[in-house]
């Protein structure tokens, strides 16, 4: 039992820095978590990480659902769909180490060209690629983020948090479907994941000064920087196994 509790505490501990980090930014829980709980406790991924994130964006969006765009989401979750179904299978049928290094190259290959870029061209091929990727990393290793951040990068705090969440509840809710249907989600990471509900809490509540702060004219260095970090994180998950 001291065991279950030691694993339950280090990743609530993540799962609370992942939500400081996504309460500011917009995303970010499944950085700092996913590697973290998939070292501890690998058996509860990805069903646990996608239970913490379908209930973070519920806070957010009760603060300023006023403020998605919704065209964006709609071509967002087009994507997303066949991207969780191509996810669903990884986890099923392929090694997503590989996977896992290679969309974490392709990130910091897209957040290098950003940084000297203007803008990324936020039209419906971009949003709808960027959420079939997202759907597809997201499902098969809890870190779907990255894409659909790098396209809104240049929004306003409020809006980029808000559209940013209601396609993580959506997007999460489809990958537990998913994860269920294909026998993958089983009772222990639904438990798991619910027990880490409480450190998530917390963790959204302490992220307002930082919001605040990013909202300043910083959204964009903090996007461009967290999704740099997202990529190094599932490289590093990746490869360690």
């Amino acid at each position: 039992m001291s065991d279950e509790l030691l694993t339950l505490g280090l990743a609530g501990t993540a799962v609370l820095a992942g939500a400081i980090v996504q309460g500011a930014v917009g995303f970010g829980l499944g950085l700092v978590a996913a590697p973290v709980i998939t070292m501890l406790a690998p058996s509860v991924m990805p069903g646990a990480i996608q239970m913490v994130n379908v209930t973070l964006p519920l806070f957010t969006l009760l603060a300023e659902w006023r403020r998605v765009d919704w065209r964006g989401l709609g071509f967002a979750v087009l994507g997303r769909l066949p991207g969780s179904l191509v996810g669903g299978l990884v986890v099923v049928y392929v090694s997503t180490r590989a996977l896992g290094v290679l969309v974490g190259v392709m990130v910091l290959v897209a957040v290098a060209v950003t940084v000297r870029a203007a803008a990324v061209p936020r039209n419906p091929a971009t949003l709808t690629g960027a959420g079939f990727i997202s759907g597809i990393t997201g499902t098969a290793t809890g870190i779907g983020g990255p894409p659909i951040a790098l396209v809104y990068q240049n929004a306003k705090g409020p809006q980029i948090r808000a559209t940013l969440a209601m396609f993580f509840f959506l997007s999460a809710a489809q990958s537990l479907v998913i994860l269920a249907v294909l026998g993958r989600l089983p009772m222990r990471s639904v438990t798991f994941g619910a027990a880490l509900i409480p450190f998530l809490i917390v963790g959204f509540l302490a992220s307002g000064p930082l919001r605040r702060y990013l909202d300043g004219g910083r959204v964009r260095a903090g996007i461009l920087t967290v999704a740099a970090l997202s990529a190094l994180g599932l490289i590093a998950q990746s490869a360690l196994g």
